[in-house]
């Protein structure tokens, strides 16, 4: 039987990508549908005021990246936080990327902000700092593609560390078996990385840009995380319904 998975869809792309790429939602049903474990997808765009009905219930809510801050007041944040607390109250499972990891960091009371260390870009190292069941197959260290200038700085009660870095103290996160949270990109591709790169290389500066550039030489563990995501909501959980 399918996992069913709501994505939550808080960006839209570029102009000059959405032909190849179309959305993020559609870079996630990409990801999973390479994973051995069978989900099926509905994408609502929040940022354009589309939500499930209420009589709709899935397995799991998945917020996805956004350039949008996680912190910032627009209206359409202050309704996803809403929505999301309704969501996490009620037991359901939710996972953030990017964005998604900040913002549920934030709407379970810790601490998401601009980070001092500036942009994160290309491909990046972390050292895992925990290993769930869910985390198969095990890896001793993770690498994915970024693309951030927020960052997690309070971690919400009960949260643990999954996996850290010096850039990137809080890079993954999980509150038991109902949140999980990854500031990398497990849905990106390197092309992908390689036009946001070119499109902000300006703001970006010549040496960032350069190094991120090159790293993308490497590969990435995005389907790696795809399949720990399946799996941490094929686990059992504790909806409260």
């Amino acid at each position: 039987m399918s996992l069913r998975i709501c994505i939550l869809e808080t960006d839209v792309l570029r102009p000059e990508l959405i032909a190849q790429y179309q959305g993020y939602g559609r870079m996630f049903e990409q990801l999973f549908s390479r994973q051995p474990i069978a989900a099926e997808f509905d994408v609502y765009n929040v940022m354009n005021g589309e939500y499930p009905a209420e009589s709709e219930r899935f397995d799991a809510y998945l917020v996805t990246g956004s350039k949008a801050d996680s912190f910032g007041d627009d209206p359409w944040i202050q309704t996803l936080k809403a929505y999301l607390r309704k969501l996490y109250e009620r037991g359901e499972k939710l996972l953030g990327v990017c964005f998604g990891h900040q913002l549920l960091a934030l709407t379970l009371g810790g601490k998401a902000e601009r980070a001092d260390k500036g942009w994160g870009v290309g491909i990046h190292r972390y050292s895992l700092a925990a290993h769930a069941p869910w985390m198969d197959p095990q890896v001793s260290e993770l690498t994915l593609l970024i693309s951030h200038q927020d960052q997690v700085t309070e971690l919400p009660e009960g949260a643990t560390v999954i996996a850290s870095s010096d850039f990137c103290p809080n890079a993954a996160y999980h509150i038991g078996d109902q949140v999980l949270c990854f500031q990398g990109h497990p849905e990106f591709v390197h092309d992908y990385s390689r036009a946001l790169l070119d499109a902000r290389q300006a703001s970006l500066g010549a040496e960032v840009y350069t190094k991120a550039v090159a790293s993308l030489a490497s590969e990435h563990q995005g389907d790696l995380v795809g399949e720990w995501m399946l799996r941490f909501i094929q686990q059992p959980g504790s909806r409260m319904i």
